[in-house]
């Protein structure tokens, strides 16, 4: 387990520097964009940096192990925070979202760590080793925005510029920590063998269908309200930067504390109730978004769209490994996180346009398109299943 709990700093580390970009990227667009629809284009590409680099990502390791690779990547996003840091000092809206297309890449190596846990440990161990990965996200949840706010005013009369070079350090630190971390000796990825089906017959399947529905509509709807967030809460209805930390904060603690307990829920109650459990609380953050702008109701409907994104992408990861057979997991999950990923840069990059554009009531009930999609999905089998025992 010893390389389990240098992964899980790890993941505190560099996790700690995403949260500060989620929290300030949408502030520092509003104040650097040449015009207020593209406020959200740098949390925008942070998620896309991510979308392109996931099968890279996983090249690069196959080729030279995971161990370098992270070493690398982190080395790599350390650079990015600098140039990220400069490009506040200059009032530059282009490098600041080109350094933060860098920074996002990480995110491809960052997500990777969990697995490398699971790959330390026995088979019986594996769900713990998770676990102890993702609590490494909830301790970079809990102090990443308080980090960031410390360091803001470091800079003179540049203010977040040192929220990013503390980012750099962490990278950095990251990255020294990772060099004690020893990949499993003589670890080759083995094929499955046995017979593939073709592609299009893998993404045909209803079931594969819901779980990628699953993962788009929580990450979409997710990244759409939490990247506007900000902008709503601290540029239009001028709560403070302290305020909108806290529910930023709250916001990723809900979405990943779950993760402790909810692959055991999910897996008592059925993998349906799971989906629909998280589908109602997304639908709760709606109607409490659109029900007032004051602190509490942004803190319960973040909170609320926290908890219920875990639920529904957890309960579609579970369905999606049973779409496919060992041998067609590598396309399979290729298709899958494109979708989702690729998406989720979409949804936030259309944040900035809507909350300028439609206001945060009417950007929230835009939201209820995608839930209504995956409500859908999910009653088509239920309406099936009882027409077919009726007949």
């Amino acid at each position: 387990m010893r390389d389990v709990y240098v992964l899980t700093a790890a993941q505190a580390l560099s996790a700690s520097g995403m949260m500060t970009m989620t929290l300030l990227g949408g502030i520092l667009g509003s104040q650097l964009a040449p015009s207020p629809g593209l406020a959200t284009l740098p949390v925008s590409c942070v998620i896309l940096g991510l979308a392109l680099s996931t099968i890279p990502a996983a090249l690069v390791m196959q080729r030279i192990g995971r161990r370098r690779a992270f070493i690398a990547s982190a080395l790599l996003a350390s650079v990015a925070a600098c140039v990220i840091a400069w490009a506040v000092v200059r009032q530059d809206f282009v490098l600041l979202c080109a350094s933060a297309l860098v920074l996002g890449s990480n995110l491809a190596f960052q997500l990777q760590h969990r697995f490398a846990a699971a790959e330390c440990v026995r088979p019986g161990q594996v769900s713990t080793a998770i676990s102890l990965v993702m609590v490494g996200t909830l301790i970079a949840a809990a102090l990443g925005p308080q980090f960031a706010l410390a360091l803001k005013d470091t800079v003179p009369e540049h203010e977040y510029a040192g929220s990013f070079i503390g980012v750099a350090a962490l990278c950095l630190a990251t990255a020294v920590v990772l060099t004690a971390y020893r990949e499993p000796a003589g670890r080759v990825a083995h094929a499955a063998s046995g017979t593939t089906r073709p592609l299009a017959a893998i993404v045909r399947q209803r079931s594969y269908v819901t779980a990628v529905l699953a993962g788009v509509v929580s990450y979409a709807v997710m990244s759409f309200i939490m990247t506007a967030t900000p902008i709503s809460m601290h540029v239009h209805d001028h709560h403070s930067d302290k305020a909108t930390a806290w529910v930023i904060q709250s916001h990723l603690i809900a979405m990943y504390a779950p993760s402790l307990f909810s692959g055991r829920l999910i897996a008592r109650i059925g993998v349906p109730a799971g989906m629909t459990a998280g589908l109602v609380l997304m639908l709760a953050c709606v109607l409490v978004s659109v029900s007032g702008r004051d602190l509490m109701h942004y803190w319960w409907g973040l909170v609320m769209l926290g908890v219920g994104w875990n639920l529904l992408f957890v309960a579609g990861t579970a369905l999606l490994t049973t779409t496919y057979q060992p041998a067609e997991r590598f396309r399979a999950q290729a298709v899958n996180e494109f979708s989702v990923f690729g998406t989720q840069a979409a949804a936030s990059l259309l944040a900035g346009p809507a909350i300028h554009a439609l206001g945060w009531r009417d950007m929230n009930l835009a939201a209820l398109l995608p839930l209504a999609a995956m409500a859908l999905a999910l009653l088509v089998p239920l309406a099936q299943r009882s027409r077919n025992s009726r007949a």
